[in-house]
């Protein structure tokens, strides 16, 4: 994880979302944190930041483990 200072951020954005691309960058203001840059090396890698921050597909995924819990589910060896 590496920090960076706002000011030196918007200086140059292009550097930074090439370091985003393999590390958060933490965006500090008055030496606080104040944001984080995240970077995608990839589509596959956006697809998958949005699966994961979606709420509808995170409920979707309680229900499910909540139905394999109850035993509702179906065994792989079924399929």
């Amino acid at each position: 994880m590496k920090k960076a200072a706002l000011s030196k951020v918007k200086d140059d954005l292009s550097k930074f979302l090439r370091i985003a691309e393999k590390e958060e960058v933490i965006i500090t203001r008055h030496g606080k944190p104040a944001g984080v840059l995240i970077g995608f090396e990839d589509e596959d890698d956006w697809f998958d930041y949005r699966l994961e921050n979606d709420p509808r597909f995170l409920k979707r995924i309680e229900r499910s483990r909540r139905s394999i819990k109850s035993g509702m589910g179906t065994k792989l060896e079924d399929i």
